[in-house]
């Protein structure tokens, strides 16, 4: 079974879904990225799944790609931070409205993750994503939790990233032997 079609088999027919929002992005010239687990299953050496897909487009294409996504037949919801998309399948793709994610477009880089090739934001961008979701206080237990595994992840796969860390999370994360 390809990554591919693993993703798939565990989104209910994601990678349809996914691949539609790329080509839509791609299409209109659209400045964006790939955040959170998907970018850090692209730097990571051992990918996990998600049935998430965080991402941002340039500030400026927000109300442009919510238009486009709604054309082809994704459902919007808004929230304070970020509007949410549903298509046909179980992957629910998560706009980001941040300012924080605001410069990730300009350092995007591409990717292939679970075989579907996509922007996806810069290592350091990656990181400091994870980091301000880790710190978030109104974040529940459980996906502070997942994101302290994915910043340990990503360390272990890219050790010079540990000297990025704070106080904090180098008390957390082990360092790495070859820095």
């Amino acid at each position: 079974m390809t990554s591919k079609q693993f993703f798939d088999w565990q989104t209910s027919g994601g990678t349809d879904d996914v691949m539609r929002l790329v080509d839509c992005l791609e299409r209109a010239d659209i400045r964006w990225c790939a955040i959170g687990g998907v970018a850090v299953n692209h730097w990571a050496e051992e990918p996990m799944v998600t049935q998430d897909v965080d991402l941002v487009v340039a500030t400026d294409a927000v109300e442009r790609t919510v238009a486009l996504l709604e054309e082809l037949g994704f459902k919007a919801e808004r929230f304070d931070w970020s509007i949410n998309f549903r298509g046909r399948s179980k992957v629910s793709i998560q706009l980001s409205t941040e300012g924080f994610y605001r410069e990730f477009p300009d350092r995007a880089v591409p990717a292939d993750v679970h075989g579907i090739l996509m922007r996806v934001a810069s290592l350091e961008d990656t990181l400091h994503g994870k980091i301000k979701a880790w710190t978030d206080k109104e974040r529940r237990q459980s996906k502070k939790i997942k994101d302290l595994g994915d910043i340990a992840r990503l360390v272990e796969s890219h050790p010079l990233l540990w000297t990025l860390l704070g106080e904090e999370l180098q008390h957390l994360i082990q360092k790495p032997s070859v820095i």
